[in-house]
């Protein structure tokens, strides 16, 4: 097996079944032309698919690439098939695979609805800014901010509902169209964070960290870089309680995606590209005895 580019590092299980197939085209046990088709998945050791992270964006860029079939474990056939202008055919095993690519028995492509899509934008907001009764100066700054994507700071006393204030605010938020929804669910997708039985977030995403998160867990990084918390609220809000707590330097490493909405995160083996597009909530008391 060739996984040209050699000096590109490769990581994860999404090679398994591609990895499968080129060994059965070698060895002659399967003759087909797969110069228009992309093979997804994790093997397991009884030859079944399992469910892999990542499989939208990698879809996506199968369409980019003019490639017209991909071939996905059945388990994530329909975060697959939101990418449409590709088929994607559903694989439960390793030898419904092979049956397939030997003419013996056809796996039917997926064809998606729009049912997904009309029951997640049904779901409400856990929190409802028009059950909250009272704080009408505060509720208009969040209606001012919300119309014209501002940044919010909330100062005031414990208890007095700044955090309750905060979460309500993605219920006034207009709601995401379909290519919104694409970008938040393909970061989702990626981080393992998207839930398998809901394929397509519709919700703005809402995010609110400790301020003891590290710099790489805000802003993303690790090894091998991965979206940090100002990725998983794009398109939605950030909300960081008891502001002045965190560090000095995650404060600063926020100003340049907040006005690039992308943040940019190097390592020697090259540079990846997040989406940051998010607006930043913050709370604080007036002073550190919280009176």
């Amino acid at each position: 097996m060739n996984l040209a580019p050699a000096d590109l590092k490769k990581a994860g299980p999404a090679y398994d079944l591609a990895i499968a197939v080129g060994v059965l085209l070698s060895s002659e046990q399967v003759s087909v032309d797969t110069s228009q088709m992309l093979f997804l998945g994790e093997l397991s050791l009884d030859g079944s698919l399992r469910h892999t992270h990542g499989i939208i964006s990698m879809v996506g860029l199968a369409k980019d690439k003019g490639i017209s079939t991909v071939f996905v474990p059945a388990a994530d056939v329909r975060e697959a098939s939101l990418i449409k202008g590709v088929t994607t055919i559903p694989v439960s095993s390793l030898s419904q695979l092979v049956g397939h690519l030997r003419g013996v028995e056809s796996i039917p492509g997926y064809v998606a609805d729009d049912v997904t899509i009309e029951a997640a934008e049904e779901l409400s907001s856990l929190t409802n800014l028009a059950l909250i009764k009272g704080q009408e100066h505060v509720k208009r700054a969040l209606e001012v901010a919300a119309a014209g994507g501002h940044n919010l700071v909330m100062s005031g006393p414990p208890g007095s509902g700044k955090t309750l204030l905060a979460r309500s605010l993605p219920s006034i938020l207009p709601k995401m169209d379909i290519q919104e929804a694409l970008e938040v669910t393909k970061i989702y997708s990626v981080s393992g964070l998207l839930p398998q039985d809901t394929p397509l977030i519709m919700q703005r995403p809402f995010r609110a960290p400790h301020y003891t998160i590290s710099h790489a867990g805000l802003v993303g990084g690790g090894r091998w870089p991965r979206p940090g918390e100002i990725s998983l609220s794009h398109r939605g809000v950030l909300f960081l309680d008891e502001l002045p707590e965190f560090g000095q330097t995650d404060l600063d490493v926020l100003r340049q995606p907040m006005e690039d909405k992308v943040v940019t995160i190097s390592r020697a083996q090259g540079s990846v590209t997040f989406p940051a597009n998010f607006m930043l909530v913050g709370a604080m008391n007036p002073c550190p005895c919280g009176n």
